[in-house]
């Protein structure tokens, strides 16, 4: 049995062409077949009656992100690339075809054998199939060149996630026991219908499920982009969490990815990916990350209702994905890390802060004297009004009995109950009003 998860992280274009399997020469797929040479950029062909081994070699390598030939002649690819003795799965090996000197077939090698390259194709016996073709006819085997390499892009490492991400997902399925329902290359037949900005209805299901199955990697390439690619963030996290939290946010949602990544750097679980998550995947080697994000989603499918029907293909996915993520990490550079966040402005002053409030000083807020608090006067008149005739004698100021004798007692109870009253309005009036600190400012009284 040949492991087509292997094969798929050994070239990021074999989960294309995996997901190709199947599809044969005839009205049903001629349109796609002629695709392939259109991803090219021949428009001039019009009908699956060529040879297409080439165009569909090209293709996969056009939609992983790595440049083609961009030639229909499958000997083309005897100068791409460069030279390799090893039969490698994802490698690709060129073949004679006859007796011409110019007439080839061309594939994707996925296993060998004493005399024969086992070969993912197109064109071979009219359809994209795996056939054994003799080492006797073999022309030369080709590997992505170093010069290649340099060139890798983000759009290249969105192609790359997205290759392991579709053979991870594989072709059409319909399990009764899925809540997904009808699901083709990883897009569900709901959200298909929503990329569509068609309601899905009992009349229309059966027409989208027919269109959905003749999804090809270039209709649903678009959708992972806007979807998941962008909305996770993951072109922003270091290369390895990129590929992995990428394939988390389509298997568990754009913000249950955010979550799990979350807990295995230990910040808070908001579902929102921001400077602090993007700071701390950074902070720490990622293989370390890696590994507990690892884990933090393998809990999150145990404990998930459908997992003993589907908990081994879960767990299978998340060790191969963690192993793909370290592999792909080795062909492209992380992206810079997030500038650290600017430190908040302390407040300046030529005297001494005292908050009025017992939290934290708002930096931006200028200070200012407590002379201009309605809050501090409010409690000097309250203190005079109330306080100061019931303590005063005790120090030998009888102001009550002063101003009993002055004004007469009654009025001498009007002013304090006044006074009272004001004051409480002052201190409260002043405390809602508080927005700025106080600092003190020397003053002089002179007896």
């Amino acid at each position: 049995m040949i492991d087509t998860t292997s094969t798929a992280r050994a070239a990021p274009w074999m989960a294309l062409a995996w997901s190709e399997l199947g599809v044969r020469e005839g009205a049903a797929d001629e349109t796609r077949i002629v695709g392939y040479s259109r991803t090219l950029g021949q428009s001039d062909v019009t009908s699956d009656d060529i040879p297409w081994c080439a165009a569909f070699v090209g293709a996969m390598l056009e939609r992983a992100g790595q440049p083609s030939t961009r030639s229909l002649r499958a000997r083309s690819y005897l100068d791409w690339g460069e030279a390799t003795e090893i039969a490698g799965p994802g490698v690709i090996a060129v073949f004679s075809r006859g007796a011409s000197p110019t007439a080839g077939h061309v594939g994707f090698v996925v296993a060998e054998t004493v005399s024969n390259l086992i070969v993912l194709g197109g064109n071979q016996s009219d359809a994209v199939t795996v056939a054994p073709f003799p080492k006797t006819a073999l022309l030369g085997l080709r590997q992505v060149g170093p010069t290649q390499l340099e060139h890798a892009t983000s759009d290249d490492l969105f192609a790359t996630a997205l290759a392991h991400v579709l053979a991870m997902e594989g072709g059409f399925t319909d399990d009764p026991e899925d809540p997904g329902g009808p699901t083709n290359l990883g897009i569900t037949l709901s959200e298909f219908a929503r990329h569509r900005s068609i309601s899905l209805t009992a009349s229309n299901r059966p027409q989208l499920i027919g269109e959905l199955k003749r999804l090809s990697v270039g209709d649903v390439a678009p959708i992972y982009i806007r979807n998941y690619w962008h909305p996770s963030r993951a072109a922003n996290l270091p290369t390895a969490l990129a590929v992995f939290h990428f394939d988390c946010a389509v298997n568990h949602g754009v913000t249950g990815a955010a979550r799990l990544l979350q807990a295995a750097l230990g910040v808070g679980a908001d579902g929102e990916i921001g400077p602090i998550t993007l700071g701390a995947a950074f902070a720490e080697p990622v293989s370390g990350i890696l590994v507990r994000y690892a884990d933090v989603r393998r809990s999150r499918y145990r404990s998930l209702p459908h997992f003993p029907r589907f908990g081994r293909g879960w767990l299978n996915r998340t060790s191969a994905t963690q192993k793909a993520a370290a592999e792909i990490a080795g062909r492209f550079p992380d992206p810079s890390p997030p500038p650290p966040p600017a430190p908040k402005r302390k407040a300046t002053s030529m005297s001494t802060d005292i908050s009025a409030n017992s939290g934290s000083q708002d930096p931006a807020v200028t200070p200012k004297w407590w002379g201009h608090s309605l809050t501090i006067w409010g409690v000097i008149v309250t203190t005079l009004s109330t306080v100061l005739p019931a303590v005063g004698p005790l120090f030998g100021l009888d102001i009550t009995a002063e101003m009993i004798r002055q004004i007469g007692s009654q009025l001498a109870h009007i002013i304090e109950a006044l006074g009272g009253v004001i004051g409480i309005i002052l201190t409260i009036a002043g405390r809602l009003r508080a927005v700025q600190p106080l600092t003190r400012r020397a003053f002089e009284i002179k007896m």
